[in-house]
């Protein structure tokens, strides 16, 4: 009997040591694996962020262009005076009696056939409510209530001080909530889970309520009817994104104008008023400062509660008090030379500008241009407009709406986004000092898991929208804060199919849609790439030298070498690992939407610069109506020409304009606009 005992007890002993085992192997197993998800998930992350920036870079460079021709362009008409003002600042706007009385909104006619939500003012808790569940719904509020409310809700707002006082002594808490770009589900979802905007629960909404999503509209109607019906407990505070040169880009400009065809225009106008009436920070119980992008070392948060914040239209440009003092004293130097000029992709250089824009124009009017004409400089028009805010106050907002927090100690600049700065945890912890804070709670930034503390959690970034890259890329977070300021982060995903994939078909699905925008993005720089590789080898690359080459091409910092097998894993040469890198370039053009009639390496640059080829447009395009009128076109192309010290004929630009304008309606569209790029580029290249 003991013997079999003894038998029993090694057979179990020798049964647990397997389980032991076969456990080890399974942890083993799943810590790899967890390992190689998350290895994927950042490089998607990096993918992702990289080509966002990379895209803030463009657009700051493109308005660096314009600014520089504004501020070295000299009007010789009010006409034009008025058309650079509505180009960049949105002023000098025709202003008739209809736009000047308050009741502009009144004007506008609801017809009897009108389905939609109907607003009266002033709002009830009830109106907000049914505005929420008619967008819910999917229908669309009237031009007429969409003035009106922009009407008040302006009215509310120039009466606020720049940065907004709130006390969690008069309720029960504070929810906090970051970008949410339009994206309207994830608005409902916050409501559904958190609860409405009462007395005793108050909201603070961290500003880039607009662009990117397509529900842009609805947001501002909801946030700004909370507003109204509580003035005390529900807060916005202002975001890089509410800028109406960032909306030009990124398409709220576009969504407005696809809604309201007709009153488009009169909206627009509008909301760039209520935008730079945004308060700019928020402070809870004078000890957690809320803002949207971040700080520098220059912050001054008492400037910055003094400056007049209306004055500043654009953070991209903003002609301050310095800079027309200089122009005033440097109207009679000499114009600078073109070597000292930016000079973007769109023109080529001076040699090859006059060949290349007069291939569009009639024989007879080439031949009036080429000779010249009559496009004079006038003198300096009396200004009529406000005092400019001084270069240290844009600055100021400037920083607070796109800097961002870095591990490193100190301030410089953001080079990421082309505009703010990075701050470090020194720079955090003098400010918090220096005003009594205990942290800062900011935006700006798309997190994995809709929050992030850094700066030994003095710093902490809210972020709303959820899967704001891809369906899976990311969770959305707010934050709610009670009188003893503890963050309490509330996550969610609103979006039902998300909760259904396993971690493996999220990040799978994510990678798959990040790998295809890089794709993309490498087949806009193959003329690039194709260069880099030459240095090389003729026809073939080795894996470390074709990694150096494209992020020489792209710039954007990514493991190329990581990334090699999921973007060229089918070119490589047999046994050495080299790549075809021709037929590797050859494959991408497969990836693009294919046109007719179009070379390759046109068919390259349009892709590339589609998106800055739209916002000149719509730059130009100044009463956003769709459409360049001849007066428009013949506005800019005297600052082109200006800048290019070429002197053409006002009826020289109108031939130019009509032969851009190929179905002879007088206005050029975007797809015209295109269309005329495409025909110089081909006309350069032969």
């Amino acid at each position: 009997m003991g013997s079999g005992t003894s038998t029993q007890h090694h057979l179990a002993f020798q049964n647990a040591e397997k389980a032991f085992r076969a456990a080890a192997l399974i942890q083993r197993w799943y810590r790899r694996h967890a390992a190689r998800l998350e290895m994927r998930r950042r490089c998607t992350w990096s993918i992702f962020q990289s080509i966002e920036y990379a895209g803030q870079q463009d657009q700051g460079k493109l308005h660096d262009f314009f600014s520089y021709l504004m501020d070295h362009f000299t009007p010789s008409s009010h006409n034009e005076r008025d058309f650079l003002n509505r180009m960049f600042t949105g002023e000098g706007l025709p202003q008739d009696s209809e736009t000047e009385r308050c009741s502009d909104y009144e004007s506008v006619e609801v017809p009897d056939s009108y389905v939609g939500p109907r607003l009266s003012f002033p709002l009830l808790p009830a109106h907000a409510t049914a505005l929420v569940e008619a967008f819910r719904l999917r229908q669309q509020l009237h031009a007429r209530y969409v003035l009106h409310l922009l009407h008040e809700a302006k009215k509310h707002l120039v009466q606020l001080p720049n940065i907004t006082r709130v006390s969690t002594c008069y309720s029960e808490e504070v929810t906090v909530c970051g970008d949410l770009h339009g994206q309207l589900d994830d608005l409902i979802f916050i409501f559904y889970k958190n609860g409405l905007p009462s007395p005793e629960r108050v909201y603070v909404f961290n500003g880039d309520f607009v662009d990117r999503g397509k529900d842009s509209v609805e947001i501002l109607m909801v946030l700004f009817a909370f507003m109204l019906v509580y003035p005390k407990e529900f807060h916005l505070n202002r975001g890089n994104h509410e800028d109406h040169m960032v909306n030009l880009r990124y398409g709220f400009t576009k969504e407005v104008m696809n809604k309201y065809k007709i009153h488009g225009k009169k909206i627009l106008r509008t909301l760039q008023d209520v935008f730079r009436w945004l308060p700019l920070a928020t402070l809870v119980d004078e000890k957690v400062l809320i803002l949207h992008g971040g700080v520098s070392d220059t912050t001054d948060l008492e400037l910055l509660d003094k400056l007049d914040r209306h004055k500043i239209v654009s953070a991209l440009w903003c002609k301050t008090r310095e800079a027309s003092a200089q122009q005033a004293e440097e109207k009679d130097d000499a114009r600078p030379g073109a070597a000292e000029r930016p000079v973007p992709w769109f023109l080529p250089q001076t040699e090859r500008r006059a060949p290349a824009v007069l291939a569009l124009l009639p024989a007879g009017a080439a031949g009036r241009a080429a000779r010249g004409g009559a496009a004079g400089h006038g003198a300096p028009l009396p200004a009529a407009e406000p005092p400019e805010p001084t270069q240290q106050e844009w600055r100021q907002v400037v920083d607070i709406l796109w800097s961002d927090p870095m591990a490193q100690e100190g301030c410089r600049a953001n080079t990421g986004r082309g505009g703010g700065c990075y701050f470090g945890p020194d720079v955090t912890e003098r400010l918090l000092q220096k005003h009594n804070l205990q942290f800062l709670i900011r935006s700006h930034e798309c997190k994995p898991e809709g929050y992030e503390f850094c700066h030994s959690r003095k710093v902490l970034t809210i972020f709303s929208a959820s899967n704001y890259y891809e369906v899976g890329s990311n969770r959305g977070a707010y934050v709610k804060l009670g009188p003893a300021l503890t963050p309490h982060i509330v996550q969610y995903q609103a979006n039902k199919a998300t909760c259904t994939l396993t971690m493996r078909q999220r990040i799978s699905r994510v990678e798959e849609s990040a790998l295809r925008a890089l794709r993309e993005k490498l087949f806009a720089h193959s003329s690039d790439l194709l260069g880099e590789f030459k240095k090389y080898d003729a026809g073939r690359v080795a894996p470390s030298d074709w990694a150096a080459a494209v992020e020489a091409a792209l710039r954007l910092r990514l493991p190329w070498r990581l990334l090699r097998p999921q973007l060229a894993g089918g070119a490589e040469a047999d046994g050495d690992g080299a790549l075809h890198y021709r037929a590797w370039l050859a494959g991408l053009a497969q990836a693009p939407p294919s046109r007719e009639n179009i070379q390759s390496s046109l068919l390259e640059k349009l892709y590339r610069n589609r998106s800055d080829l739209e916002t000149i447009f719509r730059i130009i395009d100044s009463d956003h109506s769709g459409f360049i009128s001849l007066d428009e076109f013949r506005q800019t192309w005297r600052l082109f020409s200006s800048h290019m010290n070429v002197d053409v004929a006002d009826d020289c630009i109108c031939d130019l304009a009509r032969s851009i304008d190929f179905n002879k309606d007088g206005l050029i569209d975007i797809n015209e606009f295109l269309e005329a790029f495409r025909l110089v580029e081909q006309s350069c290249s032969d």
